[in-house]
């Protein structure tokens, strides 16, 4: 949609408010800055998520935390041996700065006692714009969607949205499907008007026992 410009937090959540991401456009993400809006969109709802068996059984094993280990997953998503890597140090260090702004959150899964995966993303109302996921272990990144699904509707507040940008098979198989614009930005709108998720707004015990729903 626009190329140029900043990743200043005031920026940043501008453009999520509006729809936009930010992904570089040279390689690698190096800059400058492209503000994206794919359409058709990829979203979550949070009561849709789907769970096979075999992934209901793998989440028994993991511990899902909160905001503990935030630069390591944003480091995990980072890695540049992954395929497609995008994130720069630029990048890595603006939500770092939102994170600590109390708008930049991660979703870990942790595995005796090793970081196995996670998820990073901005939290605005009732919209998580997940930005990237990792795992080290089978499923870890899988169980950190299904996580973040489950915190998001422990406080009973319809209407919450996951934009996770672009649906891919992996995606689908966790009950992501696509929207065409108009239809997201009224559901992001909506989404907008509702209040912070209790798990991201206060957090006395940041550490969260899984077994699996």
């Amino acid at each position: 949609m626009a190329a140029g410009g900043d990743l200043a937090p005031a920026t940043l959540l501008a453009a999520y408010e509006r729809g936009l991401f930010p992904m570089g456009l040279g390689g690698g993400g190096r800059g400058p800055v492209g503000w994206w809006s794919p359409d058709p969109r990829g979203v979550l709802l949070p009561g849709g998520v789907r769970v096979s068996r075999s992934l209901r059984r793998a989440l028994r094993a993991f511990e899902v935390r909160v905001d503990t280990a935030f630069d390591e997953v944003v480091a995990g998503c980072a890695d540049p041996s992954r395929p497609g890597a995008w994130i720069t140090g630029e990048v890595a260090a603006a939500y770092g700065r939102l994170h600590r702004l109390g708008w930049a959150h991660s979703v870990e899964v942790w595995s005796g006692g090793e970081l196995a995966g996670g998820l990073y993303g901005v939290a605005l109302g009732g919209l998580f714009a997940a930005e990237s996921k990792f795992h080290r272990v089978r499923d870890a990144s899988k169980a950190a969607v299904v996580a973040l699904a489950d915190l998001l509707l422990a406080d009973g507040a319809p209407g919450r949205l996951v934009d996770v940008q672009w649906r891919t098979e992996h995606l689908a198989t966790l009950g992501v499907e696509e929207v065409g614009r108009p239809l997201y930005q009224r559901m992001l709108g909506a989404a907008l008007a509702l209040p912070e998720p209790a798990v991201f707004a206060a957090r006395p015990d940041p550490v969260h026992s899984y077994d699996g729903g």
